[in-house]
């Protein structure tokens, strides 16, 4: 027979092994995890023993300092479902839990396409019914932006400043002047301000010496184990500024071809024009208002023809310039679909019916038909054309582009591309691009200017631009991109030599 203080001693042993059997500990990362912008990481949480967490509250914030009681709300999972109710905006569509390993305990946290605002501490807290602990975790994030560039403000009389600005940093870099002689500047405070994202703008403005016509604009950005250099030089004459040689040369065209469009539509308005007032004078009286709508029409159509004129003239003269920094480009074996037949001077490729048998080595593309160039360029300007068919893709993609999956040719996936498929052209862009051609290109002309961010498609028969992407910032080695058309196409694609005046 159990007596009073038995019975109660029984029911506290009992409530102890069930709550001590519930305890559990949550452990993360001891070290921090230095995320590049752009990449998807993963911020590791685990419960020790490894117990199901499908029915626990996991709940994963970031930790605001100062003031660590206004804490932000990254993800939240509860009673066996996500909750976005007060999540933060920022972090919305980009945080995920994985489902199948919270059985196992895993309560890690997905974070994809990280941006400057995710630097900081984060919190995973873990709660039972009758427990609960947490894990810290310390995510730094790094992002290389834009190389200085320095553009000068105000005029000679008013006084005359150098701005340099540099985006897309993270952590905040610093900025200097220096003169010639590789002094530091007195410039006062950099001027700070940060995107969307939470990348840092930076700029500086240095007042014009007049006594030095030599500046450079330096940055500095500090990292954990390294500080990231990038200098822009910029030449300020006192003279009017000599213009370079081949320029010059190019620009002398320009005015030459102009003037002579001009001089010919001049004599032929004036012609026009004195045709126009005879009519005018003989009968003016009745047939004012018609004249009227002539003399109008004829003005459209001469600033219509000589727009037209203009734009082509612009293009034939742009893309010879371009072509002077023709690269010789061939195609990588080792990077080929093994449907994809090569030439042996790796100049051609063309698709085959029947898959080779070819080691799967990690840069070869398995699932698309695609081949890069050997040659992958990380600096500069460079330019090369191919002979197209009846369908092909070309452009320049990241070095790193996945070789194992299916790829959506977009800018923000590290592509360029534009293609023809079932007699339509389009650039890949987000949404793509119809492009309406008035000849259709049989050699495609492709230029890429690095540090300028710009990659453009010409017509190189009709001296005609296709298509730009402007206002890119590549961060790593760009490689040519090229994928023929279907199997009954036995047309190869073909690259070909560059003739600067054919």
């Amino acid at each position: 027979m159990m007596t009073g203080t038995g019975c109660w001693c029984g029911t506290l042993l009992l409530l102890l092994h069930i709550a001590d059997s519930e305890r559990f500990e949550v452990l993360g990362s001891t070290r921090a995890i230095v995320a590049v912008a752009g990449d998807d990481i993963i911020l590791p949480c685990y419960i020790k023993p490894n117990i199901s967490a499908e029915d626990m509250r996991v709940d994963w914030f970031r930790i605001n300092l100062p003031d660590p009681q206004s804490n932000i709300r990254v993800h939240l999972y509860q009673d066996g479902i996500d909750k976005y109710h007060d999540q933060v905006l920022s972090y919305r569509g980009r945080t995920s839990l994985f489902k199948e390993e919270l059985k196992k305990g895993n309560t890690s946290l997905k974070l994809t396409r990280v941006q400057g605002t995710d630097d900081g501490r984060y919190k995973c807290l873990v709660e039972s019914k009758t427990h609960y602990d947490d894990a810290t975790i310390q995510v730094y994030v790094r992002a290389v932006g834009s190389k200085p560039e320095v553009s000068i403000e105000g005029q000679k009389e008013g006084g005359m400043a150098l701005l340099c600005v540099s985006k897309g940093w993270f952590p905040e870099p610093e900025l200097e002047w220096l003169d010639s002689e590789g002094v530091t500047l007195s410039a006062g405070p950099s001027e700070t301000d940060r995107d969307y994202e939470g990348f840092y703008i930076v700029k500086l403005k240095i007042p014009v010496n007049e006594t030095d016509n030599l500046f450079t604009c330096r940055l500095r950005q500090r990292q954990q184990h390294e500080v990231i250099k990038m200098e822009t030089e910029f030449h300020f004459p006192s003279e009017p500024i000599l213009v370079h040689t081949d320029t010059w040369k190019v620009a002398l065209a320009v005015i030459g071809s102009l003037g002579f469009f001009l001089m010919v539509i001049l004599a032929f308005t004036i012609w026009r024009w004195n045709a126009l007032c005879k009519v005018y004078d003989a009968s003016r009286a009745e047939h004012s208002q018609e004249l009227e709508q002539v003399k109008d029409e004829l003005r459209l159509e001469l600033e219509k023809n000589l727009n037209t004129k203009l734009k082509i003239l612009a293009d034939q003269l742009e893309l010879e310039t371009i072509r002077k920094h023709a690269v010789d480009v061939t195609l990588d074996p080792d990077t080929a679909h093994p449907k994809l037949i090569l030439s042996e001077d790796r100049k051609q490729v063309r698709r085959g019916a029947i898959k080779q048998d070819l080691p799967d080595n990690a840069e070869r593309f398995n699932t698309v038909h695609y081949v890069l160039g050997k040659e992958g360029f990380s600096s500069g300007r460079f330019y090369y054309e191919v002979q197209v068919n009846v369908g092909w893709t070309l452009g320049v993609v990241r070095e790193s582009i996945d070789r194992k999956k299916m790829i959506d040719l977009r800018p923000d996936n590290g592509c360029w591309t534009v293609w023809l498929r079932n007699g339509k052209y389009e650039a890949f862009t987000v949404p793509p691009i119809p492009l309406y051609l008035k000849e259709k290109p049989q050699k495609v002309g492709v230029f890429v200017d690095y540090e300028e961010g710009q990659v453009s498609f010409y017509n190189v028969e009709a001296r005609s631009r296709i298509f730009s992407f402007t206002g890119y910032t590549f961060t790593e080695k760009l490689c040519p991109l090229f994928c023929c058309g279907t199997i009954d196409n036995s047309a190869p694609l073909v690259i070909t030599p560059v003739g600067v005046t054919d």
